[in-house]
């Protein structure tokens, strides 16, 4: 029986591995690290509430099986661009070195296609920052997802992001061969992929949206 910790269930993509992880019968306990409560009463889940820029406070509580960060947010949500790195790039990291610092051999995090530390446009660039210093803690069982447009129906209205998924309905109509891995990714397919790459082994730290696919399908 396993314990898996998950940062970020509070998301679209945190909430639906949370759901898979309840029923699976594989985790006996699942630790929840988040600003704010999922408002699920489970007796598999424990809730650490606080300031997630300071996760070592955590360091004692912080120790399980696995680690699932499914951190993130958007320009529209986060505009100034030091918070937005204090978030995408800082939680990610310092949850990937309190794994490596109690002794957790997996890490599987949420980054996004096109993630490049090398990158002119600020939001890749953070995202592939992010990668090399999850990678640089030297976990022996890392994943990296780069999912392309998360689907689905989230809390907050973020018309501009609306406005492109339609576009986008269309457009996945017609993306093929090596346009497949832009085609819009689900969240629950997202988790399912987080849930198999947890249990089994596979060949490669940085997975791209149209391997996600198929390997969600695996589940």
């Amino acid at each position: 029986m396993k314990t898996a910790i998950i940062l970020g269930a509070t998301g679209l993509t945190g909430g639906r591995l949370l759901e898979l992880l309840l029923n699976d019968s594989r985790y006996s306990k699942i630790k929840l690290f988040s600003r704010s409560s999922v408002g699920i009463t489970d007796p598999k889940i424990e809730e650490y509430l606080g300031d997630m820029f300071n996760l070592e406070d955590y360091k004692d509580d912080f120790k399980g099986d696995e680690v699932f960060c499914c951190i993130g947010t958007t320009k529209s949500k986060t505009p100034n661009k030091d918070f937005y790195k204090k978030i995408d790039f800082g939680i990610p990291k310092s949850a990937a070195l309190l794994a490596k610092s109690n002794a957790i051999n997996t890490f599987i995090v949420i980054s996004a296609l096109g993630a490049n530390a090398n990158s002119s446009i600020f939001y890749n660039r953070i995202k592939g920052q992010m990668e090399e210093a999850v990678l640089e803690a030297h976990i022996s069982k890392t994943y990296i997802l780069q999912p392309s447009l998360i689907g689905g129906k989230r809390e907050e209205r973020r018309l501009g992001e609306w406005v492109f998924k339609q576009l986008m309905k269309v457009a996945n109509l017609v993306m093929a061969g090596p346009l497949k891995k832009y085609k819009t990714i689900h969240p629950e397919t997202i988790a399912k992929a987080m849930v198999w790459l947890a249990n089994n082994d596979f060949d490669g730290d940085r997975i791209p949206s149209d391997a996600i696919q198929e390997i969600a399908q695996r589940l």
